[in-house]
C-alpha cells in the first residue's frame, strides 16, 4: 500500500494512542493472574490484538468492550501457569516483537511445547540471548538461528545466567514470568549490557504493584531484588524466586509517548499548533524525553534552533522521529549511544539515512547514530517504509514541511501501533 502526504500545516486537538508498552504487560500479567482485570483505554492496534491472540492462546477469557465504535475495555479472566493445559499450541505474534520475547519467556513456564511464528520482520529478529538464558534454566528450545518459527517447551529449574541486553525485552521477558515459577525455583541474572533502562523500571512498577507475596526490592531477602535507582550500572545483578503470582489490574492504559512524538512533531515542522491529550509525565517511559526536545527547538517556522548532541541510548524508538525533527532544525544535530537501533523491526539508522536522503536530507550514518546537518527545505519524492511503524510515521511528518508531497511504501505498517495515523495526518 502507498500514501502520498501533501505538505500542509497541521493542527488540532487529539488524543494520544494508549501505549503499546503498558498494553502488553498488563495484558499478560492479567491473563496469568487468578481473577478477573479490567483495563480501560488499552491500545487497540495490531501488535495489541498479537498480544490478545496470545493471551488466550495461554487460556485467557478476553472480553473486548467498545464505546462509540471503539474499543474501550478489555475484561480479562486470568489462567495461572499451573492450570495451562497440555496441548501443543502454535502462535503468530505477527509484528510484535513485544508478544514474541515476553511470550516466549512465560511459555517456558508450561509443560507444552508453544510454537512461536510472525511475519517476514519478525522472522529476522533474533531472541538468541533470551533464547540460550531460557535454555540454561531448563527449557527445551528448537529455532532458526533464534529466530521464528521458534517452538519452547518448559519447565524451568532455575540457575545462573548471563544475558546481555540490546534490547531491554529479553530482561523484561524474565522479570515478568520468572516470578511465577514454582517457589523451588530461583534465577539469578548477571547483565553485562543493559540498553533502554527506562522499559526495565516500567516493568519492575508492574512487579511493584500486582506481584503478590514476592516484593520487588534490593532489600528483599526474597522476591525479586534489583540495583537500587542509583545503581543501575553493569554488569548488575538481579535474583528472582519463584512462588509468586500476580493479583487482578484494574486500571486505565496511559497515552503512549513514542506515538505522541509524531503528532507533535507533525505540528512543529509544519508551523502548526496541536494539543495531546491522554499523557502522563510522571509516567516511566522514557521517550517523553521528546517533549525536551521539541522545547530546545522552539516554536515558529523552520529552521528551528539547533539540536546539538542527542544520547538515545535510552529511547531507541525515537530516532526515527528525532532524525526528522533535526532535518528542520539550524545546524549539526548527532544522534548517538543508540547502536541498537538496527536491530528494532528493521536497521531505523540506516534505513533513515537512505530514505531522508531521497529528500533531499544531508545525513550522515555513524555506527551507533546519525548526523543530520539541518535547516534545508526538504523536496518531495516517493521514499520506502521498509515495513517498519515508526519509519513509516515519521517520513508521513517530514513530508508535511517538504516542497512537494511525498509517496510512502508500505504505508500500512502504521497501523502496528497508531492506526488511522496517516489519514488523521492529511485530514487535518
Amino acid at each position: 500500500m502507498q500514501s502520498t502526504i501533501t505538505p500542509h500545516r497541521f493542527s488540532g486537538t487529539l488524543r494520544v494512542p494508549a501505549s503499546k508498552s503498558h498494553t502488553i504487560r498488563a495484558l499478560l500479567l492479567a491473563a496469568a493472574a487468578e481473577g478477573v482485570s479490567t483495563l480501560e483505554y488499552p491500545l487497540d492496534s495490531l501488535d495489541a490484538r498479537s498480544c490478545i491472540a496470545a493471551c488466550r492462546m495461554f487460556g485467557a477469557e478476553i472480553k473486548e468492550v467498545a464505546e462509540d465504535g471503539a474499543l474501550r475495555r478489555l475484561v480479562v479472566a486470568g489462567k495461572p501457569p499451573e492450570k495451562w493445559d497440555d496441548a501443543p499450541k502454535t502462535i503468530n505474534v505477527g509484528n510484535s516483537g513485544t508478544t514474541l520475547f515476553f511470550g516466549l519467556a512465560f511459555a517456558a513456564l508450561g509443560n507444552a511445547p508453544v510454537a512461536f511464528t510472525g511475519d517476514e520482520q519478525i522472522a529476522k529478529r533474533s531472541a538468541v540471548p533470551l533464547l540460550e538464558a531460557l535454555s540454561t534454566l531448563g527449557a527445551r528450545v528448537t529455532s532458526h538461528g533464534g529466530c521464528t518459527p521458534v517452538t519452547i517447551c518448559g519447565p524451568l529449574h532455575g540457575g545462573n545466567v548471563t544475558l546481555p541486553c540490546p534490547t531491554s525485552q529479553y530482561l523484561s521477558a524474565l522479570l515478568l514470568a520468572m516470578p511465577l515459577c514454582p517457589p523451588e525455583v530461583t534465577v539469578n541474572i548477571t547483565i553485562p549490557l543493559l540498553n533502554e533502562l527506562p522499559y526495565i523500571k516500567m516493568t519492575l512498577s508492574y512487579l511493584k504493584k500486582y506481584l503478590a507475596n514476592n516484593v520487588a526490592g534490593r532489600r528483599e531477602s526474597g522476591g525479586v531484588t534489583v540495583p537500587d535507582e542509583s545503581e543501575w550500572t553493569v554488569p548488575a545483578v538481579i535474583a528472582i524466586r519463584g512462588g509468586g503470582r500476580y493479583v487482578p489490574i484494574n486500571a486505565g492504559v496511559t497515552g503512549d509517548f513514542s506515538s505522541a512524538a509524531f503528532p507533535a512533531c507533525a505540528g512543529t515542522v509544519s508551523g502548526g499548533k496541536v494539543t495531546l491529550t491522554g499523557l502522563d509525565f510522571d509516567d516511566e517511559q522514557g521517550d517523553k524525553l521528546f517533549f525536551d526536545l521539541l522545547a530546545k527547538a522552539g516554536k515558529g517556522q523552520p529552521p528551528l534552533s539547533p539540536l546539538g548532541e542527542v544520547d538515545l541510548n535510552a529511547t531507541p524508538d525515537l530516532l526515527p522521529i528525532t532524525a526528522v525533527l533535526a532535518c528542520y532544525c539550524a545546524g549539526e544535530t548527532r544522534l548517538i549511544n543508540v547502536a541498537h537501533a538496527r536491530i528494532k523491526e528493521t536497521d531505523r539508522i540506516a534505513v533513515m539515512r537512505e530514505e531522508l536522503s531521497k529528500l533531499g536530507a544531508d545525513i550522515t550514518e555513524l555506527p551507533d547514530g546519525l548526523v543530520i546537518h539541518g535547516g534545508k527545505k526538504l523536496r518531495g519524492g516517493f521514499v520506502n517504509g521498509h515495513g517498519d511503524h515508526r519509519v513509516v510515521m515519521a517520513l508521513a511528518v517530514a513530508a508535511l514541511g517538504a516542497e512537494g508531497p511525498v509517496t510512502i511504501a508500505g504505508s500500512e505498517a502504521a497501523d502496528v501501533t497508531y492506526p488511522g495515523f496517516l489519514r488523521l495526518l492529511q485530514e487535518r
